[in-house]
């Protein structure tokens, strides 16, 4: 889940790092006196929000009322804005890199840090970036901080500041399941304090169930991706007419490929994943019913998930949403004998090649 960047700077003022000040609205109306000069930042969830015109500077309430005019309901980077974070300016003497992501190479949190902040850390050369990985059992320690602050160049008040701030990130990043916490500008002020001028958070997805707080619908998703994200599957939505789902990732991405090459186009993608449950499997067919597809495609290679269970859970939905499109299944593994059985008995195409299925759904699709 990749938060806006409102919602990771509340995280931030959770665990005590500093934030400008700053408050967020979604209408014009709601824009209140305040202290300026302000920065007025399109909420989106994309980057180069400043180079592409989602970030306004205003030096009194005209100026913040219209540059709320111009962006509020503005599309930027293909993404309408909804909501502004509205915060202080600050005069600023440096701006750093600071992050904690989750780096799957070492299965730990690497700490990365550059002097050169602003600018994307992919464009950053790699002299210029410190990596450190943190033992999850050992944790935070302080020689962490020094040896940062010695390659920033810090010392003083703002290696002491730094060193806390590290501390106070890596608390937010264990506590919060997070992916990612990326502060890009880290910010040395005219006052020399340390700010966290902007915030890019991405919470583990599968740790939401504890987070329900930062859940949202995500703009880039259509209204059944959204709905179905508390569901046990993963569904996207397409363009074609035949609703597929299948079992894993790997699985459904090749059902595709093959219904392309035979110039079927998919309506969507679903992974049922590895399931042992009707009510799963029901749902499932709730979403791409709603996708309206012409027919269905059930590719399913039993493991963990029992062929008939699934068989099931299908006979099940078709009766339930008295479902009309035909249904074809390829159903293979763990009790697939039975499963088929099933199908067939209810009337439904129930083939163990997946090939065989496919040649099905070209007849049905007019041969084409």
């Amino acid at each position: 889940m990749n938060l806006y960047e409102y919602m990771g700077k509340e995280i931030f003022k959770k665990y005590g790092i500093p934030v400008p000040d700053g408050y967020v609205v979604s209408d014009i109306n709601e824009i209140r006196p305040y202290q300026y000069p302000v920065a007025v930042k399109s909420q989106i969830l994309s980057g180069k929000r400043g180079k592409s015109g989602g970030i306004k500077f205003a030096k009194s309430q005209e100026d913040l009322k219209e540059a709320a005019k111009t962006l509020l309901g503005a599309t930027i980077n293909g993404l309408k804005v909804n909501k502004l974070l509205i915060e202080r300016m600050i005069n600023i003497k440096k701006e750093l890199y600071l992050s904690i992501t989750l780096d799957r190479s070492s299965k730990g949190p690497l700490l990365m840090a550059s002097p050169d902040g602003g600018m994307d850390i992919e464009s950053v050369p790699d002299s210029r970036i410190i990596k450190i990985k943190i033992d999850p059992l050992m944790g935070y320690s302080d020689y962490i901080s020094r040896e940062v602050s010695e390659f920033l160049g810090l010392s003083g008040s703002l290696k002491s500041q730094l060193g806390t701030l590290i501390g106070l990130l890596y608390n937010a990043f264990k506590k919060e399941d997070s992916l990612l916490m990326e502060i890009n500008p880290l910010i040395i002020d005219s006052s020399d304090n340390i700010i966290a001028g902007d915030s890019k958070v991405i919470i583990d997805d599968s740790s939401l169930y504890r987070h329900k707080e930062y859940i949202f619908p995500d703009p880039e998703k259509t209204e059944l991706e959204n709905e179905s994200a508390s569901k046990s599957f993963t569904f996207i939505e397409m363009d074609g007419d035949i609703g597929v789902i299948a079992n894993g990732a790997g699985l459904t991405m090749a059902t595709l490929d093959a219904l392309t090459l035979h110039k079927l186009r998919p309506r969507n993608f679903l992974d049922l994943g590895g399931t042992d449950s009707t009510g799963i499997v029901e749902d499932a067919f709730s979403f791409v019913l709603r996708a309206d597809p012409k027919i269905f495609f059930v590719n399913i290679f039993g493991g963990v998930t029992k062929a008939d269970t699934v068989a099931n859970g299908i006979v099940a939905a078709k009766n339930k949403f008295n479902i009309k499109q035909k249904i074809v299944v390829r159903l293979s593994g763990v009790h697939e004998d039975e499963g088929r059985r099933i199908l067939m008995d209810n009337g439904i195409d129930a083939y163990s090649n997946m090939n065989d299925a496919i040649n099905e759904l070209v007849k049905l699709n007019g041969g084409n």
